[in-house]
Parts: C-alpha cells; structure tokens; sequence
C-alpha cells in the first residue's frame, strides 16, 4: 500500500515538473494572442471579455498593407527554403559521397564560416548585392540564409548511405544527377525536412538583413513591418500583438505538420557518420 501511494506521489511530482515549464512557455504566447484583441496602450493582465474584439487584425491588413509584407515573406521564406535544400543538398552529396583531392581540409574551411558571425560579412554582402543589381529584391534576402550548417547537416545524413546502392545504379546507367535526385534524396527526405523547418524560422524571423538590403517600402518583410508598428510617442500594444501573433502562427503551424520528419531527421543526422 506504501508502495503504491509513494509511486502516485512520485508520479504527481513528475507531473507537475513536466507541467511547469510547458506553462512558462505557452503563457506569453496566450496573453500575446488576448492582447491583440484590445486597444491597450499600457501592457497590463486586465482583460474584459466585453472590450476584446477584431479591430486591430482590421487595421493591419487595410491601414498597413499587411498582406503585401506577408506576401513578401512568404515569397522570401519560400526562395531561402528551395535553395538553401538544392545548394547544400548536392555539396553535402558532394562531401559526403565523391572524392577529390582536399576533399577533407575544403569541408573543415567551409566549417569554419559557421565561426564567423553574420554582422562581420554584413557590409561585404550588402556591396556584393549592390554591384549585382539585386537590392530591394526577395533574392538578396533568400541568398545570404545559405550557409554551411545545412551542408554539414546533409553530409552527415547522407553517410548513411550505403555506397552499394549508388554504384548500382551506376552500373545501371544512371547519372549524378539522376542518382542524387531519384535515390538519394528519397532516403535522406527527414534531413530535408529539417533543414526546411530550420531555414524557414531563420529567414522568417530576420530582421537584420532586410532591414540593411531593402531600402523601398513595398519590399518591406513582416519583421520590418513589426518594427514599424512602435510609434515614437505611444504604442498600441494590441496592434503590435496582433501583428506579433499573425508572425508567430505560419512558423507554429509548419512545425505542427513536420513536427516527426523534424525530430527524426536531426536524431538521425546526429548519430550517423
């Protein structure tokens, strides 16, 4: 009986540590959401049911041209996902299963740009894409995401691999090409999915790049736009929530969908190799 009663203890207290940090993180995000159905000016836990309404989403999208800095980020996230996949895919297939000389000492180079943080190439990049013609287009936002995380996280799934596999189909004729896109990627679709989830929230949730590469305001993403809800002398809280929540929900309800392929793919990508 003592038995029982001290594991339904044990269990409780379990519980409730499990419950607690779930709490902490799920409170911000429902006063965010019960924010933004008011007009509040000063941030407070005072709310009336009779007050809340859907003004301030109104305001966003005829009064901001929300949508079109949606639309921007859609289109930008889009771009950073497709090709930050294509590129990192065929070098961490590169890396992972040709061979060529200094095949090992160009990795760990390439590595190495994961050290070096993203403000100190800042106005490098910046001259790069003025002498290129791309500023205030989404493909100078989508092309500074690629970095070689993704390589890195690709090459170690791909290991996986056996090298039988593509030698058949060698022998069956197949291409590079052809093997990397109907073989390869096939098996190593978790990791694919990873590094999608990981682009997606990284390109969707940066500001510095826009903010220093768009200079028109119709190019403006939806952290730029956030930023632009903050007056100098008062602020409407709730627009900012509302604008905040419309932010948080497309990355929330991306990793709702591929919340398996994500923890599979970087499960995998880290034991392999």
């Amino acid at each position: 009986m003592k038995e029982i009663k001290k594991a339904k203890t044990e269990s409780a207290v379990t519980g409730v540590l499990f419950i607690l940090p779930v709490l902490a993180c799920v409170v911000p995000f429902v006063l965010m959401a019960l924010i933004s159905l008011t007009q509040k000016r000063v941030v407070n836990l005072n709310f009336s049911l009779s007050e809340m309404d859907f003004q301030n989403y109104d305001k966003l999208f005829r009064n901001f041209s929300f949508f079109t800095y949606l639309l921007n980020s859609i289109i930008v996230v889009g771009m950073s996902c497709l090709l930050n996949c294509f590129i990192s895919g065929l070098a961490g297939y590169s890396f992972a299963k040709k061979r060529f000389p200094l095949q090992k000492q160009i990795f760990w180079l390439y590595m190495i740009t994961l050290m070096v943080p993203n403000q100190v190439i800042l106005i490098p990049v910046f001259t790069i894409m003025r002498s290129m013609g791309l500023l205030n287009t989404h493909l100078a936002l989508s092309l500074p995401i690629i970095n070689a995380f993704g390589v890195f996280l690709i090459k170690q799934f791909m290991e996986s691999v056996p090298d039988e596999l593509l030698e058949a189909a060698r022998m069956d004729g197949c291409g590079e090409f052809r093997i990397f896109t109907h073989i390869v990627v096939p098996l190593v679709k978790p990791v694919f999915v990873s590094l999608t989830v990981f682009t997606f929230i990284t390109s969707w949730n940066d500001f510095i790049w826009p903010l220093v590469l768009i200079t028109e305001n119709k190019m403006n993403t939806l952290t730029l736009a956030l930023a632009s809800l903050q007056g100098n002398y008062g602020t409407n809280y709730g627009l900012v929530m509302a604008g905040a929540t419309l932010a948080f929900l497309p990355p929330f309800i991306l990793y709702l969908f591929l919340q398996r392929q994500f923890v599979e793919g970087i499960a995998l990508s880290g034991i392999k190799g």
